[in-house]
């Protein structure tokens, strides 16, 4: 599918992120947006999504969005939902072919996932989130249903790279002294936050020994979408669901 990559495996846990290539939706949207709050036409939205639905090979209503606030609020979904789920930034699910998403277009997005357990997690980790504990608490919640630290594995998908992601002074030392191994320096040289590498420590620090991080930096490649490169633009989606059968 044009616009997104897809992990090849037939069964178990499955990953896609999607890039804003492939899609319907007319600038500065163009052309996959699935974000539906950043002022798109809704039709052009919902004919994405229905899109990356088919790319699952699941019906639309079993791809779960949810309302992304940058909080450390966790839920755990059942089954399908009707709208987007409120007010959270991570989902978790032990159910099989019920796909999670995340949107970003610089922050984080954090897919996680135990195929033994059969628990499956979608995390918005933007510089907030992230750093007040968002992933955290996904871990939390994940082993609550049953999955364990040492057969997570990971995928931390496009997002603001260190190189570009430049911040005030005082706002990269909160973060890091919230979430070691943030702090870099951007190409520029000035003070940056580098998300990927912190919370890549982080969940090494939890017993995640796969961590994978996709290394495409949403600032710099203009086959993403990006906030800080100009927005309003679209978002990105990262999906990940559990087939069984």
């Amino acid at each position: 599918m044009a616009g997104a990559t897809a992990k090849p495996a037939k069964r178990g846990i499955r990953r896609i992120v999607t890039t804003r290539e492939g899609g319907v939706s007319a600038p500065p949207y163009d052309s996959f947006n699935l974000g539906d709050h950043v002022g798109d036409d809704p039709e052009a939205v919902a004919a994405n999504r229905a899109r990356l639905a088919r790319a699952t090979g699941l019906p639309d209503e079993r791809v779960v969005w949810m309302e992304q606030i940058h909080s450390t609020t966790v839920t755990v979904v059942d089954g399908p939902q009707q709208r987007p789920v409120l007010a959270t930034d991570a989902l978790v699910t032990a159910q099989p072919n019920l796909a999670l998403a995340v949107l970003t277009a610089d922050c984080v997005p954090l897919l996680l996932g135990d195929e033994e357990a059969g628990v499956i997690a979608a995390v918005h980790a933007g510089r907030v989130g992230a750093r007040n504990g968002i992933v955290v608490e996904t871990l939390r919640v994940m082993a609550g249903l049953g999955a364990q630290p040492g057969r997570i594995t990971a995928l931390l998908g496009p997002a603001a790279s260190g190189n570009f992601y430049e911040v005030p002074p005082e706002m990269a030392r909160d973060v890091e002294g919230h979430l070691p191994g943030s702090l870099c320096r951007t190409e520029a040289g000035t003070v940056g936050l580098d998300l990927r590498a912190g919370i890549s420590r982080q969940l090494a620090g939890a017993g995640i020994r796969s961590i994978a991080v996709d290394p495409r930096c949403t600032i710099a490649d203009e086959k993403l979408f990006s906030h800080r490169r100009g927005a309003p633009t679209g978002r990105l989606a990262s999906v990940i669901w559990r087939e069984d059968g």
